[in-house]
């Protein structure tokens, strides 16, 4: 139905209405679906029509929709049967328990057998969960405040439950204008034309009795002047429109024939029961039919619908209108978040090869330590290589670790046949464990403790015959493995326990791949068998919501991009032709199809992602890529030669190194430039990490500790040598803190027969520093950041202008990329228009300014004390407002996961929690005394670190958003800071420790306990920071002073290693006005030695070291002269904390 059509239906609604029509008006409620009356549904309930009340309801959901519906079925039927028991009326009681009540039985059995034992009781009243059941009246008016609840909170209803807010009689007005319209194009129009019917346009009589043409069919006619109009036909009062929230949007809509919908927080989470109202825990996702408007799958009614609901949101970054396309600056592919030049970043140089000593089937890099690779072997075998320096740290042979543990099956399968091999190698997102699936029944899970350590965590007999596949989720907060298997099903473990969660049954063979994943916070799991099936699992019992035939057929993988916007399958047929598709998930329909594969392949076609650009494949002894948003073949390399038909292949997380599979039981390490450089830091040097690995126990595995045992492991180990090139996985896609590093050499041991000395830089000829074109219209540099691709910075003038300098690719800037060798351009659209934003009407100068850039910078949201605005980056059109003042923004930042969601910092000490999507706040946070001045997201702990101008640091999850911890940051003794003094917070790398920045001290955070590890504080007579950040692999910490002054810190330990004075880049003109210091200090997203200043006159500048020195200074010794982790910290006190030496 059109949304014309729609909106006429509810024109007639009114009119019905209006001329009392009563049950005609219930009756086209609810045939059309459009309007779910509340009050008519009360009335009905009260009066206890039970028939006429499910018949009503039956317009707008069934029994098994979704939860919602369920409870709602339940409760009205529960209340007949329990009536029908007050009464006495045993027969009527029995014949609402099998016709009514017996479909529950299937969902909790226990419960339907509890109804039943009712009819056994002279009063049911003594069963003590209805013990205060009080008289029916009463009864009734309690079980309609749950069922409004739930009814609220379906999403069938979400967008029935409000009229539209229309004037009265409404048709009536409409076909006056009509009538008067007609009435316009008489030739002869008379002064009170007498209407006697509505069924063919008015015309007014004329002399040789023509008739005026049909205002319907003469498009050309233009206004004309009023006629006298005709009187109303009459009116009576409408419909009472009352408010109600937006459609909300399923990630899986159009692939679901059911797609789920979030849930509702107000209503309980609870089974279902005898007692007070409650929801299914059976139930936990609701399904709505796919008649559910969405906004990303849109309906017939999409056009309506968009005139209630804010249709901008952000998708990938930011949901616009068709024809506002987002685009890069010149010279980056606007599709991409990375600037990257193909093919030359491609790994395709052979730069190790390895022997396993028996075939690799599976192979994965370790998600922090990107040089380890896994592999799991043709013979069961278990392998374990820090690629860098060619060592095999691990091999294990196949063994059963408690063979009576395991099922009969099991037992007679390996009798019969020992030989197993592995299907599936991968590591946790966390690199705490890693899981292999073989070939047998069997899964292995290892924890892992750096080096060579590894030990036995969990063995579970997952399925009959093979397990075919095996992957990491975090549903609830808690880590899982799902396997999938020769027995059709699909299984979830507690990966703490071993215990089983779920079993997913439905696929009519032997299921071959699954794929985790969640968007918008709804967790879900394709799975893809060998007759072609692909399906999608919610975490609960309620069956497959997919049923799709997957190109290929018979074998198919489906892997996400790793920003987790775009979902790729890759799959062979029986036959050998294999297929690379891209789906487009809204529609559950093939997107593209690339081109480029043998048309007979010799064997199962492995691949995989990497950029968020590019995609690999193992085909014809080569592997092949292609560019995601091209069909057509990029390239092909053979890797020197010796590849099988069909090689295996793995990419390392930040796509420099390529694991490729090759004869002879060996391994091939493709690298691009950036992987040489990370391989190259290994040579010469032996690997001896498990020796300096503390002895640590087994690690209880959740998201917090298990993430900090990998980082505490991997500090003794290679951080010691090699920096960390990449982030933490989060479960699924990258965030902002997870760059395309470049990676460095990190400290080189120190020689302790030599001295060491702070290196100080007090001349522009001993580094490299660049001051950008000036802008004459700004003051003060409040905020600066690069953007995502390296190649521009973009700076937020107090007075609310916004500047953007890019480099340009050229022949002195191969790259294009951000450098202090070369003078970028002050850049600005042709239109000459700013960004400025909304300031109120209060001086921008006194308000608190802040930006947040998304991922692929086409679009930053910012404010300066006035609404927010979103800015297309490209044009500088502002392309939203919203949020007016009070309270102002002070602080803003994007959910890792979901670009919708945007943590708002507030003058009045909140947080809110806001959807750009549905323009709605979600929650506001409560704990802080004075303004927010820093956010900032974890993706692996799922949590949400504050901080505000009361030195407090809270910690939220990002879940629920309820507060886990609070701390006032450690001032110095006898120390007092300005009233509204910042502190600002930003995440490690690692994504466990913070940096806390105070005027009077650096921090380090561990955010699971919320303890300081290290702290470095300014003397009580130095100038106070004004701003600090980490460099972008957080090896280094550079922090900017009020007197102009530039230091840059070992993280690891917080010790200064080089001090840069402010002769260095101010004249000596600028250097005698004492006004003139650093604002604010950004790191450069790939390269870890350079970032940029923002001054108090408007200035920014770029430093780098010299190229012959290649980093800032030379590392001081740590306390108990190594140089340890964050991790392995002291505690603040004692080593751990050090007076500033400046």
């Amino acid at each position: 139905m059109s949304s014309l059509s729609r909106e006429l239906v509810f024109l007639i609604l009114q009119f019905l209405d209006e001329e009392k029509f009563k049950e005609t008006v219930h009756k086209l409620e609810q045939e059309s679906g459009f309007f779910f009356n509340m009050k008519y549904f009360e009335d009905e309930v009260q009066n206890g029509n039970w028939d006429d009340v499910e018949k009503y309801l039956s317009g707008f959901t069934k029994v098994d929709d979704n939860r919602y519906s369920m409870k709602i079925f339940f409760e009205i039927r529960k209340q007949k049967y329990l009536e029908a028991l007050d009464k006495h009326d045993r027969s009527k009681a029995v014949e609402i328990l099998v016709k009514d009540l017996k479909v529950f039985a299937s969902f909790n059995e226990e419960l339907f057998k509890e109804i039943t034992q009712l009819l056994t009781l002279e009063n049911f009243r003594e069963n003590e969960q209805l013990s205060k059941y009080g008289d029916t009246k009463s009864a009734r008016a309690i079980m309609l405040v749950e069922l409004k609840k739930l009814i609220e909170a379906n999403p069938l209803f979400r967008d029935k439950l409000q009229f539209p807010n229309l004037k009265n009689s409404r048709l009536r007005t409409l076909i006056n204008q009509s009538l008067n319209w007609q009435h316009q194009l008489c030739k002869n129009p008379r002064p009170n034309p007498d209407i006697k019917t509505l069924f063919v346009d008015h015309s007014c009589g004329q002399p040789n009795g023509a008739r005026a043409p049909s205002p319907a069919n003469n498009p050309l006619l233009g206004p004309l002047p009023k006629a006298g109009g005709f009187p109303p036909l009459g009116a009576h009062g409408p419909f009472q429109p009352t408010p109600g929230p937006g459609p909300v949007p399923t990630p899986l809509a159009g692939w679901m024939s059911n797609p789920p919908a979030v849930a509702h927080p107000s209503v309980s989470g609870s089974a279902i029961g005898l007692g007070g109202p409650s929801i299914p825990a059976a139930l936990k996702h609701p399904r709505t039919p796919p008649t559910n408007p969405t906004l990303d799958f849109p309906s017939a009614d999409s056009d309506h619908m968009s005139k209630r609901t804010r249709t901008m949101g952000i998708n990938e970054e930011v949901n616009l209108p068709i024809n506002v396309l987002p685009v890069s600056f010149p010279g980056h592919s606007s599709s991409h978040t990375q600037a990257f030049n193909a093919p030359d970043d491609l790994p395709k140089t052979v730069a190790r090869t390895l022997n396993q000593g028996s075939s690799p089937m599976s192979m994965d890099f370790h998600p922090i330590q990107q040089t380890l690779l896994l592999v799991g072997t043709n013979v069961g075998d278990i392998g374990l290589w820090e690629v860098g320096s060619r060592d095999k740290l691990v091999l294990r042979n196949f063994k059963v670790w408690d063979l009576g543990a395991c099922s009969m099956p099991m037992q007679a399968a390996l009798v019969k046949d020992p030989g197993v091999s592995v299907n599936r190698v991968i590591w946790s997102p966390d690199g705490s464990l890693f899981g292999v699936a073989y070939s047998r029944h069997i899964v292995q899970i290892y924890s892992y403790h750096g080096g060579d350590d590894v030990r036995q965590h969990l063995e579970i007999d997952a399925h009959i015959g093979g397990v075919n596949d095996l992957a990491f989720s975090h549903p609830n907060k808690q880590l899982c493995v799902i396997t999938c298997g020769d027995d059709k099903t699909i299984k979830v473990w507690d990966a703490a326990t071993g215990a089983r969660q779920y079993t997913f049954e439905g696929h009519d063979a032997p299921v071959y791949s699954v794929c985790p994943h969640y968007k918008e916070n709804i967790q879900f799991i394709f799975s893809t068998a060998l007759d072609g099936k692909i399906k999608a699992w919610l975490y609960d019992n309620m069956g497959s919501r997919v049923d799709y035939e997957a190109p290929g057929r018979w074998c198919t993988t489906m892997a996400y991009s790793a920003d987790g916007t775009r979902l790729f399958s890759c799959g062979t047929s029986k036959d050998g032709e294999s297929h690379i598709v891209e789906w487009n998930e809204s529609e559950g329909a093939v997107k593209r199809t690339y081109i480029g594969f043998r048309k007979r392949s010799l064997g199962v076609v492995q691949f995989d992602t990497t950029k968020n650009r590019f995609l690999a494949a193992g085909d014809d002894f080569s592997i092949k890529y292609w560019d995601m948003d091209n069909t057509q073949l990029l390239m092909s390399v053979d890797a020197d030669g010796g590849l099988p038909a069909s090689p295996r292949i793995r990419f390392n997380k930040d796509g420099a190194l390529l694991a490729v599979s090759s004869n002879e039981n060996g391994i091939k390490i493709l690298a691009n430039s950036d992987g040489l450089r990370l391989l190259r830091t290994f040579e010469n040097l032996s690997y001896d990490a498990a020796s300096r690995t503390p002895e640590a126990s087994k690690p209880a595995i959740n998201p917090i500790s298990a993430a900090a045992a990998a980082a505490a492991a991997t500090s003794a180990g290679l951080a010691e040598r090699v920096g960390s090139v990449g982030s933490i996985s989060g479960v699924n896609g990258d965030t902002r803190n997870m760059p395309d590093v470049k990676p460095r050499i990190t400290e080189e041991s120190n020689d302790k027969s030599k001295i060491w000395k702070l290196t100080e830089i007090s001349e522009s000829s001993q580094c490299r520093s660049l001051k950008l074109p000036e802008n004459m219209r700004v003051t003060k540099i409040s905020r600066l950041i690069y953007t995502n691709s390296g190649n521009a910075i973009l700076a937020l003038a107090s007075n609310a202008i916004h500047l953007l300098w890019k480099w340009q690719r050229n022949e002195r800037n191969s790259s294009g990329k951000a450098t202090a060798a070369i003078s970028p351009q002050l850049w600005q659209p042709s239109s000459g228009i700013l960004m400025t934003n909304d300031v109120a009407d209060m001086n921008p100068e006194e308000s608190v300014s802040c930006f947040a850039l998304s991922k692929n910078d086409s679009y930053v949201m910012s404010a300066s004390g006035g609404k927010i605005s979103l800015f297309n980056m490209m044009t500088f059109k502002t392309m939203t407002t919203f949020m007016a003042p009070p309270p102002a923004a002070t602080f803003l930042a994007f959910h890792p996961q979901d670009n919708n969601i945007i943590a708002i910092g507030m003058d009045d000490n909140t947080i809110q929690i806001y959807n750009v999507r549905v323009d709605e706040v979600k929650s506001k946070l409560k704990g802080h005394s004075k303004r927010i001045t820093g956010l900032a997201f974890s993706h692996v702990l799922n949590v949400l670190v504050s901080s505000g101008a009361d030195s407090q640091i809270c910690v939220w999850s990002s879940d629920g958003w309820e507060k886990q911890k609070a701390k006032y940051l450690q001032l110095p003794p006898g120390r007092t800071t300005a009233a509204q003094s910042d502190t600002r917070v930003q995440f490690h790398h690692d994504q466990i420790h913070f940096l806390v920045v105070h005027e009077t001290q650096l921090a380090i955070y561990e955010t699971s306990k919320l303890e300081c590890v290290k702290q470095w504080v300014q003397r009580e007579s130095s100038a106070p920071i004004s701003h600090a950040t980490f460099s972008c692999d957080s090896q280094l910490i550079y922090a900017c002073f009020l007197d102009a002054t530039v230091c840059v810190f070992t993280a690891s330990h917080l010790r200064l290693r080089c001090r840069i004075n402010p002769s260095v880049y101010l004249s000596p003109s600028v250097l005698s006005n004492l006004n003139v210091h650093p604002m604010v200090i950004a790191a450069h997203p790939q390269e870890p030695n350079q970032f940029a200043l923002g001054l108090s006159d408007g200035v920014v500048h770029v430093f780098e070291p010299l190229e012959s020195e290649g980093k800032w200074g030379v590392p001081p010794p740590a306390e108990n002269g190594s140089t340890s982790n964050v991790a392995a910290s002291s505690p603040v006190g004692g080593s751990g904390s050090e007076q500033g030496a400046r």
